[in-house]
């Protein structure tokens, strides 16, 4: 057993020093929420760093996403993966949407485009794809059947904060994008997330819709939630976003040992860069063929754990499979998507990941 356990992720996060300087106005403001000085000042820096029109910040992604549905007021069927969080398929859910689960490619996980039109029907509203462990959806494509079929597209972009496809950057893309920034994530304001948008009425319906759809002192015009931002959240976003680009590049690094490492292996699917995408590395997934590589996912998540070093199952299950959804979908329908969920380990991976530690946790995998 090593004497330091390594966990699956590890925040980034500035000095104290920094992010002391950066809330002392909060005390001579006393403004902690309600879209104070430093909600105001992120918001700006963000739209500049992305490169997008609009962007409205929120409490966290999932509330952004579950709004942003909610912006639209969708009516039916909406196209989505299985292949995600728990977040994406109950924000559709919540709205009173019907969920229908579209298969993922196996080269990056992302939905299978190729599939996608056989799924719409005269029900069909929208397109929810997800950006999958900072790899993108086929954007140009989807934008095609959306165009054809007179659909929404929703991006679930909660992986995918700074990745750029041919120089734009991914929350340019459909008719809104939500991205998370939770602690784990490769940018991260503590808790919280955001929607980006072309469209001018968005930057309105959102800002009221997460605060509660209260239109004035005196109309309230919507049934809406209360997932403002607080000041202190949007202080530690001002002090990450200075460091960001140093961050990715670092997670670079990580991701290049493990490809030097376990790419070509036998048995061992890692997943290659994208032509004409500027990458995150916000995650490590490696696929376990335990008919070829001689040992289960679940074997090697075992093995790793007993040396201390945590990966995770991610994602597994699938969302199709849920408890709370039992019996009214099924796996079976998307079996790509489920044949890579029960071998998929998203291996440690963070910007202060020693490459000693990389060659440690490869060492373990491919011990025989």
């Amino acid at each position: 057993m090593s004497k330091e356990p390594i966990l699956v992720t590890r925040s980034s996060m500035p000095t104290m020093e920094e992010f002391i300087k950066e809330i002392e106005p909060i005390w001579d403001t006393a403004w902690l929420t309600n879209m104070g000085p430093k909600h105001q000042q992120l918001e700006k820096e963000l739209i500049d760093y992305m490169g997008v029109e609009g962007l409205q910040l929120f409490t966290n992604g999932h509330m952004a996403l579950e709004l942003c549905i909610q912006a639209f007021k969708l009516q039916g069927e909406v196209i989505t993966t299985p292949f995600t969080f728990a977040s994406t398929t109950h924000a559709i859910v919540r709205n009173n949407l019907t969920p229908v689960f579209c298969d993922i490619n196996p080269q990056d996980y992302t939905m299978d485009v190729t599939k996608l039109e056989s799924l719409i029907t005269e029900k069909t509203c929208a397109i929810v794809p997800v950006h999958v462990y900072g790899n993108m959806c086929n954007v140009a494509e989807i934008e095609r059947i959306a165009k054809k079929h007179n659909l929404k597209v929703i991006y679930d972009a909660a992986h995918a904060f700074g990745v750029k496809v041919n120089g734009v950057g991914a929350g340019c893309f459909g008719d809104a994008s939500m991205f998370s920034f939770h602690a784990t994530k490769v940018f991260n304001t503590i808790e919280g997330g955001a929607v980006t948008f072309s469209q001018p009425w968005l930057k309105k319906e959102l800002y009221n819709l997460k605060n509660f759809g209260i239109v004035d002192a005196e109309h309230v015009g919507e049934v809406g939630g209360n997932a403002k931002m607080n000041e202190f959240q949007a202080a530690m976003g001002i002090c990450n976003l200075r460091h960001v680009d140093t961050e990715i590049a670092k997670r670079k690094a990580v991701v290049e040992r493990y490809r030097s490492r376990l790419q070509g292996v036998a048995g061992i699917a890692v997943t290659s860069e994208q032509a004409g995408i500027q990458s995150n590395y916000a995650y490590f997934p490696a696929v376990f063929d335990e008919t070829v590589f001689g040992k289960t996912r679940d074997e090697i998540f075992e093995a790793l754990a007993e040396e201390n070093v945590f990966a995770r199952k991610y994602f597994y299950p699938l969302t199709n499979s849920y408890d709370c959804y039992k019996g009214t979908y099924s796996v079976e329908d998307t079996p790509v998507a489920q044949w890579v969920a029960k071998r998929v380990l998203t291996l440690p991976l963070f910007a202060d990941l020693p490459l000693a530690d990389v060659d440690r946790i490869c060492d373990i995998i491919l011990k025989k």
